[in-house]
């Protein structure tokens, strides 16, 4: 999969400069292993994660 993640909030992004979630900036396309949330308010991984929404979020950003 191809794009960048912003680190912040780690959801991929297909293209743009800014996060359209949390706005920020600091994007990376140094990442790997990914998952898709389709149901993000009932998955204990989105719970533990922090996420809040459906969508493709990075599991692993690399230094």
């Amino acid at each position: 999969m191809e794009g960048k993640v912003c680190k912040s909030c780690r959801i991929v992004i297909a293209h743009g400069d800014k996060c359209p979630l949390c706005g920020s900036a600091d994007l990376t396309n140094k990442w790997s292993n990914y998952t898709i949330m389709l149901n993000a308010e009932k998955s204990d991984l989105a719970k533990k994660l922090g996420i809040k929404i459906n969508s493709t979020f990075a599991i692993t950003i690399k230094a």
